[in-house]
């Protein structure tokens, strides 16, 4: 394994933004984080997430951490 390491966690945020009309830079105004963290994270690049982002981001887009983040072990990437 290298540096990067692989994993099945898969990040849905861009979904959740278009069901919402939402776009990155609205979600970081409202949640207080970055666009460049909010979209290493959308973009699956995240290594990991505090559980006070976590539930900051659901918060703003009043959804379940389950609707953001799901496991594929059939995709390991």
């Amino acid at each position: 394994m290298s540096d990067e390491e692989l994993h099945a966690i898969r990040i849905h945020l861009d979904r959740i933004l278009a069901e919402r009309g939402m776009t990155l830079t609205e979600l970081s105004a409202q949640v207080g984080i970055t666009v460049v963290n909010l979209s290493v994270l959308k973009n699956g690049r995240a290594k990991a997430i505090r559980f006070s982002t976590l539930s900051r981001i659901c918060d703003v887009l009043e959804c379940q951490p389950g609707d953001l983040i799901t496991h594929d072990p059939t995709e390991q990437a």
